[in-house]
């Protein structure tokens, strides 16, 4: 089976959708597949392209096996809807064209976030009289709503009808959470066509070990207890909250013992800093990106990590995936996410729960697990022994044997 993909994030990016599909594509390549991944330049979250790579019409390579051809797109940083949409909508235009030179297709998969990416899955498909799979990885436009980056309804609703025309074109659609489904069943898109698969960690890339001696003295660690954050500094994670919660430490007696660190690049990474500085903040440091291979690394810098998203409603549906992760390393989880992710973390006995942009709850989980290693050591457990349960090769046979099933289905149509 020859298994085309569109996703407009690819190695060497390091971004949940990044790392999802490589992870899946290999697996797929792994059990005797041919998988041609269209994507473009690497570039996010900064908006700049990476170091090697060109931002060019048309390239091809080759990554473990998986086909990879790279489009041009108009690139920009993620400041700002309208540009965002034009880096968009260009990847879906280029990525339409391109794939029309890709030949004996038997499927065609599409993955969200931002759905201009299935709406180029529809046309390809539609061209080429193959099955369409929707991996939904994100409720779009309900997250632009959620972060207030677009006010007018007027385009919130043309976005939500073209979301739903691709869900009913859809022949599969391949959910990242239970809640996710729920949603689209509650607004009229058939369950039976609806399989989820969530997201996972690859657990021969993330264990448990010894923290770096070199990173340690390399960022002034040593013998502190390290909270971190790891990921995409961006509006939807609100993350002003842990800066509350960092200045809150300071009063404590622990202030000398606890550093925050955080680890990754996003729209609000220039205005995290500044009001870093501003408050003050001596037990606060920022780190950028990390390649894939170095991220177990920091990683293990970790005592316990803080997932957290913005206090609304949409979001008790999200999953993030950086949870696995933290779970496979045996970091204790923070989590200040409602819904179906804060149900693993509690029934994984994978760490602490608390309410959303409640910096104070934050503040008092951080020192409660800095006077106890017990504790630590009781939630790192835990986490290590739910990973297991999320097996990202695991999950990506399950997607495989559905995508297989789609492809006989056709056939005999």
């Amino acid at each position: 089976m020859h298994i085309l993909f569109l996703s407009d994030n690819f190695p060497p990016e390091v971004n949940a959708p990044a790392s999802r599909t490589f992870d899946h594509c290999r697996q797929w390549v792994r059990a005797g597949h041919k998988v041609t991944v269209i994507t473009c330049a690497p570039n996010f979250p900064r908006g700049k392209v990476y170091e090697g790579f060109r931002n060019q019409i048309f390239s091809r390579e080759t990554n473990d096996g998986i086909n990879v051809v790279r489009v041009w797109s108009y690139i920009s940083p993620n400041e700002g809807f309208l540009k965002r949409t034009l880096d968009y909508m260009s990847y879906m235009v280029t990525a339409t064209i391109a794939a029309q030179f890709i030949r004996r297709v038997d499927i065609v998969v599409a993955t969200s976030p931002q759905f201009f990416t299935a709406i180029s899955g529809y046309l390809v498909a539609l061209a080429k009289r193959r099955a369409f799979v929707f991996e939904l990885r994100d409720l779009w436009p309900e997250s632009i709503k959620a972060v207030g980056a677009l006010q007018q309804k007027w385009i919130l609703r043309a976005l939500e009808a073209i979301e739903l025309f691709l869900y009913s074109r859809a022949d599969l659609i391949v959910s990242v959470t239970k809640a996710f489904r729920d949603n689209l069943v509650r607004r009229g898109v058939s369950e039976a066509k609806i399989a989820v698969i969530t997201n996972g960690v690859d657990l021969f890339a993330f264990w448990p070990g010894a923290k770096s001696d070199v990173l340690l003295d390399r960022y002034g660690l040593r013998d502190k207890f390290v909270v971190g954050y790891v990921g995409t500094l961006g509006m939807a994670h609100a993350l002003e909250t842990v800066l509350e919660a960092a200045q809150l430490v300071l009063a404590t007696p622990l202030a000398s013992n606890v550093t925050f660190l955080f680890i990754g690049d996003g729209a609000r990474r220039n205005h995290l800093m500044a009001k870093s500085r501003d408050m003050g903040l001596t037990n606060v440091l920022f780190l950028e990106s990390v390649s894939k291979s170095q991220v177990r690394e920091y990683w293990s810098l970790l005592d316990a990590t803080i997932i957290h998203l913005r206090n609304t409603e949409l979001f008790t549906t999200v999953i993030p995936s950086k949870l696995f992760e933290a779970m496979a390393m045996g970091v204790p989880v923070l989590l200040g996410v409602a819904g179906e992710s804060s149900t693993i973390v509690r029934q994984e006995n994978a760490g602490i729960l608390f309410e959303p942009e409640n910096a104070g709850a934050l503040a008092d989980a951080i020192t409660m697990l800095a006077r106890d290693q017990n504790t630590c050591t009781f939630f790192s457990k835990g986490a290590r022994a739910g990973a297991a349960k999320y097996d990202r090769n695991d999950l990506a046979s399950q997607m495989l044997a559905l995508l297989e099933k789609v492809v006989q289905v056709r056939c005999h149509d």
